[in-house]
């Protein structure tokens, strides 16, 4: 029940929010609340809250999607013992992802990124095994950079009176202590947007269940660093968003690429989320912040509907995630194909599907501005590449023989719910795209290119999806070990090497100092002249301070009779 409370409250507020945004755009109103918490002679302490129309809107399609999350989870959780916890860690989830939306504040952006990265890491663990805390640590732990980066920030806008960021918008080049501020906010966003080189964590996040992934990787905890990097677009310098246009694009290309040679369903998925994520920080580079938040919530639409098909999928082959057992899934799963082909087409940009409207917009503007060949080849190549894998996830699941153990039985009519909460996402995957094209851009983006450059988004998408095909007829070369192309394999499906960069070897050595430490200062030194020796200090003196007061009276009577001697000679 308390599902379904949260389902309809969750619904009918966020509809409420898109309106009151949309009304916010068009009126060009915004609101600057600050509520002052403690006031103690010069200490102020307040609460800053700034609502506009990308705060209200974005607000208003994570509390949707968290709608049909919940929805979706009454079927896909039914039977877990601990329902009503994960229920509340999720809220509490999209509560932090809220604090941290209307806040400009540093100290309470902090709250809200901070309570993100600790109940993300609950909710990884959440089945607990060793998968599971492995997973946690690396996510936790790389989130933490992003952490300490934060505090960095709060401790240098101590020194300019208010840790309220938007002040300092525009004063951004004139102090040192300015610019190396914003570089800490922007370390900050790529830890958690997982851009090169933290990107280990985002596949490794798969741990957590499916509605937490769907949640994760649609609204909420990634495109934490993007808005932030949206509210700071103005105020970072032009050689920063040089070097961030740079580790993007590395970023877009390096998860296309090695999506293509991975066989885990969520993970193929959460590849793309870092592709997308790449794609968004590369048009805002160049200016194009409404641009970079069109894209995010029509991400956020379809990338959550295809984790809600995947988890259908895995849910119905018994908690199976190789997309090498999954095959044919048309006849016995239609309504979750359809669902899955449609956010793949979005995904891919397929016109007049949701993800068109802003992933060919991006397209064109790249093309417009950008004239170095480098960047203009890395950008098409990563395009051509999400079609490929979309197409060759496809492929796998949907077409050739079945592939199934001979005991499973594929049905989706004992999931009545999971297929209300995708219905109720799938005709917005459609068709709010096209409605919020015209809601968002206020003045229409005037794109001249000449007709070679117009047609050539469309030859790219169409030999990715070849590359796809080909991919799949050649799957046998790249998983045969005495192929040439299987240390290919191996370095593409292990993300360019950067798990083990990003934990076996930058954890070796302050392992081994702290191994040291442990065993000289804690137990050692620490432990002679610290807690121990001092309580085996006190722990004999009070046991002969007990001793005397235990036996005061045989005391007494021994001096009284030595008294009586001395006197008596």
């Amino acid at each position: 029940m308390s599902c379904k409370i949260n389902f309809w409250s969750f619904l009918f507020f966020s509809i409420f929010l898109v309106y009151t945004g949309v009304i916010l755009l068009y009126s060009d109103y915004s609101v600057y609340l600050e509520v002052c918490l403690i006031n103690l002679n010069s200490l102020v302490i307040s609460y800053v809250a700034y609502i506009d129309w990308i705060t209200l809107i974005f607000m208003g399609f994570v509390l949707f999607i968290s709608s049909m999350i919940f929805k979706y989870t009454e079927n896909y959780m039914e039977g877990d013992l601990n329902l009503k916890r994960f229920i509340l860690l999720v809220v509490l989830f999209i509560f932090s992802m809220m604090l941290m939306i209307m806040s400009l504040n540093l100290v309470t952006i902090l709250l809200g990124w901070d309570l993100l990265g600790l109940v993300s890491y609950i909710l990884v663990i959440y089945y607990q095994n060793v998968k599971s805390f492995n997973a946690g640590m690396l996510t936790a732990l790389s989130n933490r950079i992003g952490d300490a980066s934060l505090l960095m920030s709060i401790a240098l806008a101590s020194s300019f009176g208010s840790w309220n960021f938007l002040f300092y918008l525009d004063f951004f080049n004139n102090d040192v202590l300015m610019s190396m501020l914003y570089s800490f906010m922007v370390l900050a966003a790529l830890t958690k947007s997982a851009q090169i080189p933290f990107s280990s964590w985002l596949p490794a996040a798969m741990a957590a269940p499916t509605p937490v992934s769907s949640l994760v990787h649609s609204s909420t905890l990634v495109t934490a660093g993007v808005y932030l990097l949206i509210r700071i677009e103005s105020g970072i310098s032009s050689s920063v968003l040089f070097i961030l246009l740079f580790i993007s694009l590395l970023t877009m290309f390096m998860a296309g690429a090695c999506a293509n040679f991975e066989y885990d369903l969520k993970k193929i998925i959460a590849l793309s989320t870092l592709s997308q994520l790449g794609m968004m920080i590369v048009i805002l580079c160049l200016g194009g912040g409404d641009l970079a938040f069109f894209h995010l919530i029509m991400h956020a639409l379809f990338k959550a509907l295809l984790f809600m098909c995947a988890g259908m999928i895995i849910h119905s082959m018994g908690n199976c995630q190789d997309i090498r057992y999954m095959s044919g899934f048309t006849f016995s799963m239609p309504f979750t194909c359809t669902c899955m082909n449609i956010s793949n087409f979005a995904l891919c940009g397929l016109p007049f599907m949701s993800g068109f409207y802003s992933k060919d917009l991006i397209v064109e503007i790249f093309s417009l501005q950008v004239n170095s060949i480098v960047l203009y080849f890395l950008f098409y190549m990563s395009i051509g590449l999400t079609v490929s894998y979309s197409f060759r996830l496809s492929y796998y699941i949907f077409f050739g023989s079945n592939n199934l153990l001979s005991l499973n039985q594929i049905m989706e009519k004992g999931s009545p719910l999971m297929m209300k909460g995708m219905t109720g996402l799938v005709f917005f995957v459609i068709f709010m795209g096209s409605a919020m094209s015209w809601l968002i851009h206020v003045t229409p983006y005037f794109i001249l290119l000449p007709l070679s450059m117009k047609l050539f988004t469309l030859n790219v998408v169409l030999l990715g999806g070849y590359l796809g095909y080909e991919f799949n007829n050649m799957s046998y070369f790249y998983t045969s070990k005495i192929s040439q192309y299987h240390n290919i394999s191996m370095f593409m499906g292990q993300m360019w090497n950067l798990p083990i960069m990003s934990s076996y070897l930058l954890n070796q050595k302050f392992l081994f100092m702290g191994k040291f430490y442990f065993k000289n200062f804690d137990q050692g030194w620490l432990e002679y002249y610290g807690s121990k020796g001092l309580f085996m200090l006190l722990f004999s003196n009070f046991n002969i301070l007990q001793l005397n007061s235990l036996n005061h009276l045989k005391k007494i009577l021994f001096f009284s009779l030595i008294m009586i001697i001395i006197l008596s000679l």
